[in-house]
């Protein structure tokens, strides 16, 4: 059972302060060169940023590009603000929760989230809501850990994933690419960037005469 948005809040609204230097090793080895990878395809025009976490990706984001970057962790947010000088874009930053996503249908030319998926209670509803979002056309870029596909290798994961989602609130035995699939965007390739391809880049698009959801605005209390 998946655990809810509010505990998962809890645990990365915890970790912020220690986030950066949490991962700090992986940045450096691999992770800083496969967000450029990712955002190197981001091209300019209106860009979502999804799970912006404390601003990892802001020394990638594509110059000229108009960024709104959210996050449902306030102190996450709060980390990120004071990086937002990094960023060579415009970078709007909001608290919003990626399965409630309070924009209109058709908003952005791309979307793009780097290892976010891994943290979403109910991670098709949250990549319907970026179909939704996404332009006809639009792309949809993500950078995600998955399952592995070795059997015994998944077998470990799978008994260790309570363990992890106790302690980070992220999951490690996640299908992304079927995930993605099933949400109703178009894949367009799937690519291992490494580590017997537990890490992947997928690439897709929010196919043309999709007939989406109607926008219906959050109620503000």
């Amino acid at each position: 059972m998946a655990e809810s948005t509010s505990a998962i809040r809890r645990r990365y609204d915890r970790l912020a302060p220690f986030f950066d230097l949490l991962e700090g090793v992986l940045e450096r080895l691999a992770f800083g060169a496969w967000r450029q990878r990712l955002w190197s395809e981001a091209g300019a025009g209106r860009i979502l940023e999804v799970g912006v976490g404390t601003g990892k990706n802001f020394p990638y984001h594509p110059p000229g590009a108009d960024i709104t970057a959210i996050d449902f962790s306030a102190a996450m947010l709060s980390r990120a603000r004071n990086k937002l000088g990094q960023s060579p874009a415009a970078v709007e930053l909001l608290p919003m929760d990626v399965e409630r996503l309070d924009f209109p249908d058709n908003s952005f030319d791309t979307v793009a989230a780097s290892f976010v998926f891994c943290s979403v209670p109910l991670p098709v509803k949250g990549l319907r809501e970026v179909l939704r979002v996404c332009k006809p056309g639009g792309r949809v870029l993500l950078l995600e850990h998955v399952l592995s596909e070795d059997p015994l290798r998944a077998r470990i994961m799978n008994w260790l994933n309570p363990l992890v989602v106790k302690l980070v609130g992220a999951n490690i035995n996640r299908r992304t690419v079927g995930n993605v699939a099933a949400s109703g965007l178009a894949i367009d390739s799937v690519e291992d960037l490494g580590h017997s391809g537990l890490v992947k880049l997928i690439r897709a698009h929010k196919p043309d005469g999709y007939n989406e959801p109607v926008f219906q605005p959050a109620i503000k209390e």
